[in-house]
């Protein structure tokens, strides 16, 4: 019996090799998708999209009201009637490029909207200089020793001119102070010059503007009381400061003379528009800038 069972296990047949097989995991497929393709356009092609997107702008800027500078004026001064003291206040907008310099300058209106701040000037400047810019009118006038004043804040200034020799002895310590300031002095403003006397009588009279970073200008021109010719001489004389600081002028300032006779030119910043506005009265876009 046992042979028997014997005889027929060794005839049982063998089970066959089976190779193992190997199945990717569901995060491995996912893994495994193919990488999407980005089109990168081709410089003809951006090139076509920046005019079209120019044009549109182009098409709803002329949709926009925009008035000759007496009419809005007569259109201000009807809205705040009842308000003789109200300030009309230019906004004029300015397109900056990558690295151009904020723009600002100095302006003497032929008649003022507001009390005009006094300055207080700091100049650094040694010797004969030195005693020229205290004549002149400067509030603090010395060499190296003010910068730690300044530093601690003990002396504060709205302008500060220092002369050539200097410049180099002020600029390691003062360069990241006074450069977000706007307050270092430097030779493309005009801050850096021999002749701080003459600079500070300049400086006599005129109040500064500036543009934020975003190329933003400004300012209170007039008051309602005025009449209109001088509000629209005020206009008038304020944007052709801002002209010549921005490039758009005919007029050549001392800073474009430098340059030219450098060889050099300075790049012209675009002015956009252009807005009188009030305290009660609408924003209104002058047309004839």
């Amino acid at each position: 019996m046992f042979g028997l069972l014997f005889r027929q296990c060794r005839q049982l047949p063998s089970a066959p090799s089976q190779a193992r097989q190997f199945s990717a995991t569901n995060a491995l497929s996912i893994s495994r998708k193919p990488e999407s393709k980005i089109r990168i356009p081709s410089k003809k092609a951006l090139a076509a999209k920046a005019r079209r997107k120019a044009a549109l702008a182009a098409k709803e800027e002329a949709k926009l009201l925009k008035l000759p500078l007496t009419e809005a004026i007569a259109v201000l001064r009807a809205a705040e009637v009842a308000s003789p003291n109200t300030i009309y206040e230019l906004f004029v907008k300015t397109e900056l490029g990558n690295g151009t310099a904020v723009p600002r300058g100095r302006v003497n209106l032929p008649r003022e909207a507001k009390p005009r701040a006094e300055d207080k000037i700091l100049v650094f400047a040694e010797g004969r200089q030195a005693e020229e810019a205290r004549k002149a009118g400067a509030h603090i006038v010395g060499g190296p020793e003010l910068i730690e004043g300044i530093l601690n804040n003990r002396h504060r200034a709205t302008t500060i001119l220092c002369v050539p020799s200097l410049i180099r002895t002020i600029t390691p310590k003062l360069g990241r102070f006074l450069g977000p300031l706007g307050l270092m002095p430097s030779e493309r403003r005009g801050t850096v010059t021999e002749d701080v006397a003459g600079y500070i009588q300049r400086l006599h009279g005129t109040s500064e503007w500036r543009a934020d970073r975003a190329g933003n200008i400004r300012a209170p021109i007039a008051t309602m009381q005025f009449p209109v010719e001088d509000v629209v001489t005020n206009v008038r004389h304020f944007l052709a400061s801002v002209k010549r600081a921005t490039g758009n002028s005919k007029e050549a300032d001392a800073a474009d003379r430098k340059l030219k006779s450098s060889g050099g030119t300075r790049a012209v910043i675009p002015i956009k528009k252009v807005i009188l506005s009030s305290r009660q009265g609408p924003g209104i876009r002058i047309s004839d800038y």
